[in-house]
Protein backbone atom coordinates (compact mmCIF):
# COMPACT_ATOMS: atom_id res chain seq x y z
CA UNK A 1 0.00 0.00 0.00
CA UNK A 2 1.22 3.51 -0.81
CA UNK A 3 2.10 5.75 2.10
CA UNK A 4 -1.18 7.60 2.64
CA UNK A 5 -2.33 10.45 4.86
CA UNK A 6 -6.07 10.21 5.48
CA UNK A 7 -7.27 13.75 6.17
CA UNK A 8 -10.55 14.26 8.04
CA UNK A 9 -11.81 17.86 7.86
CA UNK A 10 -15.14 18.98 9.28
CA UNK A 11 -16.72 21.71 11.40
CA UNK A 12 -16.25 21.87 15.14
CA UNK A 13 -18.56 19.55 17.04
CA UNK A 14 -19.24 17.25 14.09
CA UNK A 15 -17.54 14.20 15.64
CA UNK A 16 -14.09 14.10 14.00
CA UNK A 17 -12.24 12.79 17.07
CA UNK A 18 -14.42 9.70 17.41
CA UNK A 19 -14.21 8.95 13.70
CA UNK A 20 -10.43 9.37 13.64
CA UNK A 21 -10.10 6.89 16.49
CA UNK A 22 -12.25 4.38 14.59
CA UNK A 23 -10.00 4.75 11.56
CA UNK A 24 -6.88 4.43 13.72
CA UNK A 25 -8.26 1.14 15.04
CA UNK A 26 -9.06 -0.10 11.53
CA UNK A 27 -5.56 0.56 10.24
CA UNK A 28 -3.52 0.31 13.43
CA UNK A 29 -2.16 3.79 12.88
CA UNK A 30 -1.52 7.05 14.75
CA UNK A 31 -3.51 10.29 14.67
CA UNK A 32 -2.05 13.73 13.94
CA UNK A 33 -4.08 16.59 15.41
CA UNK A 34 -4.23 19.85 13.46
CA UNK A 35 -6.36 21.72 15.96
CA UNK A 36 -4.07 24.61 16.81
CA UNK A 37 -5.72 25.36 20.16
CA UNK A 38 -5.45 21.77 21.34
CA UNK A 39 -1.67 22.15 21.06
CA UNK A 40 -1.69 23.98 24.41
CA UNK A 41 -1.57 21.83 27.53
CA UNK A 42 -3.34 24.42 29.71
CA UNK A 43 -6.42 24.62 27.45
CA UNK A 44 -7.93 21.14 27.62
CA UNK A 45 -11.54 21.92 28.53
CA UNK A 46 -12.15 25.00 26.41
CA UNK A 47 -10.76 23.36 23.27
CA UNK A 48 -12.59 20.04 23.76
CA UNK A 49 -9.26 18.22 23.57
CA UNK A 50 -9.45 14.41 23.39
CA UNK A 51 -10.07 12.89 26.80
CA UNK A 52 -7.62 10.66 28.65
CA UNK A 53 -9.75 7.69 27.57
CA UNK A 54 -9.69 8.74 23.93
CA UNK A 55 -5.95 9.35 24.02
CA UNK A 56 -5.53 5.83 25.38
CA UNK A 57 -7.48 4.34 22.47
CA UNK A 58 -5.09 5.64 19.80
CA UNK A 59 -1.77 7.45 19.83
CA UNK A 60 -2.25 11.16 19.19
CA UNK A 61 0.42 13.64 18.15
CA UNK A 62 0.39 17.42 18.75
CA UNK A 63 -2.08 17.36 21.66
CA UNK A 64 -1.02 19.39 24.73
CA UNK A 65 2.63 19.41 23.70
CA UNK A 66 3.40 23.10 24.27
CA UNK A 67 2.47 25.84 26.75
CA UNK A 68 0.41 28.94 26.01
CA UNK A 69 3.59 30.92 26.64
CA UNK A 70 5.48 29.09 23.86
CA UNK A 71 5.76 30.48 20.35
CA UNK A 72 4.33 28.23 17.66
CA UNK A 73 3.10 28.87 14.14
CA UNK A 74 1.57 27.20 11.12
CA UNK A 75 4.98 27.05 9.41
CA UNK A 76 6.51 25.30 12.43
CA UNK A 77 3.61 22.86 12.41
CA UNK A 78 4.20 22.04 8.74
CA UNK A 79 7.89 21.49 9.49
CA UNK A 80 7.20 19.27 12.49
CA UNK A 81 4.59 17.13 10.73
CA UNK A 82 6.82 16.64 7.71
CA UNK A 83 9.61 15.52 10.03
CA UNK A 84 7.30 13.14 11.90
CA UNK A 85 5.57 11.44 8.98
CA UNK A 86 8.55 9.38 7.72
CA UNK A 87 8.83 7.62 11.09
CA UNK A 88 5.08 6.98 11.18
CA UNK A 89 5.07 5.61 7.63
CA UNK A 90 8.02 3.38 8.50
CA UNK A 91 5.72 1.63 10.99
CA UNK A 92 2.45 1.80 9.03
CA UNK A 93 1.58 2.90 5.49
CA UNK A 94 -1.43 4.87 6.79
CA UNK A 95 -1.67 7.88 9.10
CA UNK A 96 -4.79 9.85 10.01
CA UNK A 97 -4.85 13.64 10.40
CA UNK A 98 -7.85 15.54 11.73
CA UNK A 99 -8.71 18.84 13.36
CA UNK A 100 -10.49 22.10 12.81
CA UNK A 101 -7.66 24.52 12.02
CA UNK A 102 -8.00 25.11 8.31
CA UNK A 103 -4.64 26.80 7.69
CA UNK A 104 -2.75 24.12 9.60
CA UNK A 105 -4.41 21.35 7.62
CA UNK A 106 -3.72 23.15 4.34
CA UNK A 107 -0.07 23.68 5.32
CA UNK A 108 0.47 19.93 5.51
CA UNK A 109 -1.56 19.12 2.40
CA UNK A 110 -0.49 22.01 0.17
CA UNK A 111 2.62 23.55 1.72
CA UNK A 112 3.13 27.03 3.10
CA UNK A 113 3.30 30.05 0.82
CA UNK A 114 6.57 31.98 0.71
CA UNK A 115 5.50 35.29 2.26
CA UNK A 116 8.08 38.08 2.63
CA UNK A 117 8.94 39.85 5.84
CA UNK A 118 7.14 43.09 6.59
CA UNK A 119 8.46 46.60 7.15
CA UNK A 120 8.84 47.11 10.95
CA UNK A 121 7.60 50.69 10.62
CA UNK A 122 4.42 49.45 8.93
CA UNK A 123 3.97 46.81 11.61
CA UNK A 124 4.33 49.42 14.35
CA UNK A 125 1.83 51.76 12.69
CA UNK A 126 -0.86 49.10 12.48
CA UNK A 127 -0.15 47.98 16.04
CA UNK A 128 -0.74 51.55 17.16
CA UNK A 129 -3.98 51.68 15.13
CA UNK A 130 -5.19 48.55 16.87
CA UNK A 131 -4.28 49.92 20.29
CA UNK A 132 -5.94 53.26 19.59
CA UNK A 133 -9.01 52.33 17.52
CA UNK A 134 -9.61 48.65 18.20
CA UNK A 135 -10.23 45.70 15.92
CA UNK A 136 -13.11 47.41 14.09
CA UNK A 137 -10.66 49.84 12.47
CA UNK A 138 -8.47 46.95 11.34
CA UNK A 139 -11.45 45.22 9.76
CA UNK A 140 -12.41 48.35 7.81
CA UNK A 141 -8.84 48.80 6.56
CA UNK A 142 -8.57 45.16 5.49
CA UNK A 143 -11.92 45.23 3.66
CA UNK A 144 -10.69 48.21 1.65
CA UNK A 145 -7.29 46.81 0.61
CA UNK A 146 -8.00 43.07 0.38
CA UNK A 147 -11.70 42.14 0.25
CA UNK A 148 -10.88 38.56 -0.75
CA UNK A 149 -8.95 37.88 2.45
CA UNK A 150 -11.50 39.85 4.47
CA UNK A 151 -14.14 37.35 3.34
CA UNK A 152 -12.20 34.36 4.67
CA UNK A 153 -10.20 35.56 7.69
CA UNK A 154 -11.35 35.10 11.28
CA UNK A 155 -12.53 38.66 11.92
CA UNK A 156 -12.17 38.10 15.68
CA UNK A 157 -8.43 37.37 15.34
CA UNK A 158 -6.50 40.68 15.36
CA UNK A 159 -3.16 38.96 14.80
CA UNK A 160 -4.21 37.60 11.41
CA UNK A 161 -5.80 40.87 10.33
CA UNK A 162 -2.67 42.77 11.38
CA UNK A 163 -0.49 40.32 9.47
CA UNK A 164 -2.54 40.78 6.29
CA UNK A 165 -2.46 44.58 6.53
CA UNK A 166 1.30 44.64 7.18
CA UNK A 167 2.10 42.40 4.21
CA UNK A 168 -0.31 44.19 1.86
CA UNK A 169 1.22 47.59 2.58
CA UNK A 170 4.83 46.38 2.73
CA UNK A 171 4.67 44.55 -0.62
CA UNK A 172 2.07 46.54 -2.52
CA UNK A 173 0.15 43.30 -3.15
CA UNK A 174 -3.00 42.02 -1.45
CA UNK A 175 -2.20 39.41 1.17
CA UNK A 176 -4.63 37.01 -0.53
CA UNK A 177 -2.40 37.00 -3.62
CA UNK A 178 0.27 35.19 -1.61
CA UNK A 179 -2.15 32.39 -0.75
CA UNK A 180 -2.36 30.97 -4.26
CA UNK A 181 1.03 29.28 -4.58
CA UNK A 182 1.12 25.95 -6.45
CA UNK A 183 0.58 22.88 -4.31
CA UNK A 184 3.89 21.44 -3.17
CA UNK A 185 4.65 17.88 -4.15
CA UNK A 186 4.48 15.42 -1.27
CA UNK A 187 6.07 11.98 -1.31
CA UNK A 188 2.90 10.41 0.08
CA UNK A 189 -0.70 10.20 -1.08
CA UNK A 190 -3.35 12.41 0.50
CA UNK A 191 -7.03 11.46 0.57
CA UNK A 192 -9.59 13.79 2.11
CA UNK A 193 -12.87 12.51 3.58
CA UNK A 194 -14.92 15.28 5.17
CA UNK A 195 -17.51 14.74 7.89
CA UNK A 196 -20.71 16.76 7.94
CA UNK A 197 -24.12 16.84 9.63
CA UNK A 198 -27.46 18.49 9.05
CA UNK A 199 -27.09 22.10 10.22
CA UNK A 200 -29.68 21.92 13.02
CA UNK A 201 -28.16 18.71 14.38
CA UNK A 202 -24.68 20.21 14.26
CA UNK A 203 -25.84 23.25 16.23
CA UNK A 204 -27.50 21.03 18.85
CA UNK A 205 -24.23 19.12 19.23
CA UNK A 206 -22.31 22.38 19.59
CA UNK A 207 -24.69 23.62 22.30
CA UNK A 208 -24.42 20.30 24.13
CA UNK A 209 -20.63 20.43 23.94
CA UNK A 210 -20.58 23.93 25.42
CA UNK A 211 -22.77 22.68 28.27
CA UNK A 212 -20.30 19.82 28.87
CA UNK A 213 -17.40 22.26 28.96
CA UNK A 214 -19.17 24.34 31.57
CA UNK A 215 -19.88 21.21 33.62
CA UNK A 216 -16.28 20.03 33.32
CA UNK A 217 -14.87 23.31 34.68
CA UNK A 218 -14.36 25.78 31.84
CA UNK A 219 -14.84 28.67 34.27
CA UNK A 220 -12.03 27.46 36.54
CA UNK A 221 -9.75 26.75 33.59
CA UNK A 222 -10.36 30.23 32.16
CA UNK A 223 -9.70 31.87 35.55
CA UNK A 224 -6.38 30.06 35.78
CA UNK A 225 -5.42 31.55 32.40
CA UNK A 226 -6.47 35.15 33.08
CA UNK A 227 -2.85 36.24 33.48
CA UNK A 228 -2.17 35.06 29.92
CA UNK A 229 -5.22 36.66 28.33
CA UNK A 230 -3.10 38.93 26.16
CA UNK A 231 -1.50 35.99 24.37
CA UNK A 232 -2.84 34.95 20.98
CA UNK A 233 -3.50 31.42 22.24
CA UNK A 234 -6.22 32.79 24.53
CA UNK A 235 -7.88 34.81 21.77
CA UNK A 236 -10.22 31.85 21.36
CA UNK A 237 -13.94 31.19 21.56
CA UNK A 238 -14.77 30.08 25.09
CA UNK A 239 -12.02 32.03 26.78
CA UNK A 240 -12.77 35.44 25.25
CA UNK A 241 -16.35 35.30 26.51
CA UNK A 242 -15.36 34.04 29.96
CA UNK A 243 -12.87 36.90 30.33
CA UNK A 244 -15.62 39.40 29.50
CA UNK A 245 -17.75 37.87 32.26
CA UNK A 246 -14.86 38.06 34.73
CA UNK A 247 -14.43 41.73 33.78
CA UNK A 248 -18.09 42.39 34.57
CA UNK A 249 -19.00 43.32 31.00
CA UNK A 250 -21.59 40.55 30.67
CA UNK A 251 -23.34 38.01 32.90
CA UNK A 252 -22.44 34.34 33.18
CA UNK A 253 -25.54 33.42 31.21
CA UNK A 254 -24.62 35.89 28.47
CA UNK A 255 -21.10 34.46 28.31
CA UNK A 256 -22.43 30.94 27.79
CA UNK A 257 -24.88 32.17 25.15
CA UNK A 258 -22.07 33.95 23.32
CA UNK A 259 -19.83 30.87 23.42
CA UNK A 260 -22.60 28.87 21.77
CA UNK A 261 -23.25 31.57 19.16
CA UNK A 262 -19.60 32.19 18.33
CA UNK A 263 -18.86 28.47 18.08
CA UNK A 264 -21.70 28.12 15.57
CA UNK A 265 -20.26 31.04 13.62
CA UNK A 266 -16.85 29.43 13.59
CA UNK A 267 -18.37 26.18 12.33
CA UNK A 268 -19.97 28.07 9.43
CA UNK A 269 -16.61 29.65 8.58
CA UNK A 270 -14.96 26.23 8.56
CA UNK A 271 -17.63 24.86 6.23
CA UNK A 272 -17.22 27.83 3.87
CA UNK A 273 -13.44 27.39 3.83
CA UNK A 274 -13.48 23.67 3.06
CA UNK A 275 -16.26 23.93 0.48
CA UNK A 276 -13.65 25.59 -1.75
CA UNK A 277 -11.55 22.41 -1.72
CA UNK A 278 -12.70 20.14 -4.55
CA UNK A 279 -10.42 17.34 -3.30
CA UNK A 280 -12.68 16.69 -0.29
CA UNK A 281 -15.37 14.01 -0.56
CA UNK A 282 -18.07 14.74 2.01
CA UNK A 283 -20.03 12.21 4.05
CA UNK A 284 -22.85 12.73 6.51
CA UNK A 285 -22.16 11.31 9.95
CA UNK A 286 -25.08 8.92 9.41
CA UNK A 287 -23.19 7.51 6.39
CA UNK A 288 -20.08 6.57 8.33
CA UNK A 289 -19.84 3.12 6.77
CA UNK A 290 -20.04 4.67 3.31
CA UNK A 291 -17.06 6.82 4.25
CA UNK A 292 -15.12 3.82 5.47
CA UNK A 293 -15.88 1.92 2.24
CA UNK A 294 -14.82 4.90 0.14
CA UNK A 295 -11.56 5.23 2.07
CA UNK A 296 -10.89 1.52 1.71
CA UNK A 297 -11.42 1.77 -2.03
CA UNK A 298 -9.04 4.71 -2.32
CA UNK A 299 -6.38 2.91 -0.29
CA UNK A 300 -6.49 -0.03 -2.71
CA UNK A 301 -5.79 2.22 -5.68
CA UNK A 302 -2.25 2.03 -7.01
Amino acid sequence: MKHTLIVLPGPTGVGKTELAIELAHRYGCDIISCDSRQFYREMKIGTAAPSVEQMAQAKHHFIGFISVTDYYSVSLFERDVMRLLPSLFAENPVTVMTGGSMLYMDAVCRGMDDIPDTDPAVRQRYAEMYSRDGIAALRIALKMVDPDYYARVDLHNPRRILRALEITESTGRPYSSFLTAPVRERNFRIIKAGLTRERGELYRRIDARVDRMIGEGLEEEARSLMKYRGLNALNTVGYREMFRWFDGEITREEAIMLIRRNTRRYARKQITWWNRDSDISWFDASEKENMFSWIEGRLKEQ
